[in-house]
């Protein structure tokens, strides 16, 4: 299966409302600390928006909302899935990517067969505390050479920058959060992103 290369991930629909139109056909909406109607409201609203411009929209963690509301596409960390009902996911038709962090991890996932499997952080990352460090683009090759021809995500410290040395390595897709969203221009720093995600 093949995903567009650029996967900005963002934690408010208006983000997707800005974003989106510019051309962006992969996005994650990763809400957090959030009342669950709000979150529903703003599921449906990015739903609604990414059908209009022909985007996948992945919602992160609420796999019981991505269901009811009928989403096609769901992405959970390694606590996600301990809580997470893999086989009504599966029943509703939802595709998965999952995150990674190290072997035991990656066997894990694996085992659920996903969509796309994401590797973090490439690179020291602002975004939250973890306990892996930087585990750097020879990691990224490592786990291609694993996964075949399942996707590929690198995710962490990411920019457009380093976006071709991660693409060299292997990954298939690359995922950013703050170089878009403290950018000083996100629309600017997106319209580059598309440009060398090309």
């Amino acid at each position: 299966m093949s995903l567009p290369r650029f996967y900005p991930v963002f934690d408010d629909v208006r983000w997707l409302e800005r974003m989106v139109p510019l051309g962006v056909k992969l996005v994650q909406l990763r809400i957090k600390d959030t009342p669950r109607d709000e979150i529903k409201a703003q599921l449906q609203a990015g739903k609604d928006l990414c059908a209009e411009h022909g985007a996948i929209m992945v919602v992160n963690d609420y796999w019981e909302l991505a269901i009811e509301l009928g989403c096609d596409w769901l992405h959970l960390g390694q606590e996600d899935l301990d809580e997470a009902d893999l086989d009504a996911i599966r029943a509703a038709g939802l595709k998965l990517g999952v995150s990674t962090h190290d072997n035991d991890e990656l066997d894990r996932v694996l085992a659920f067969n996903p969509d796309y499997v994401a590797l973090g952080p490439v690179y020291p990352t602002i975004l939250k505390k973890m306990k892996w460090h930087q585990q750097g683009l020879g990691k990224v090759t490592e786990w291609k050479n694993l996964l075949g021809d399942t996707p590929l995500c690198a995710i962490g410290g990411m920019s457009v920058e380093r976006a071709p040395g991660a693409f060299e390595a292997g990954a298939d897709i690359v995922a950013a959060v703050t170089d878009i969203t403290l950018n000083e221009d996100p629309e600017a720093r997106v319209r580059a992103w598309l440009g060398v995600c090309a």
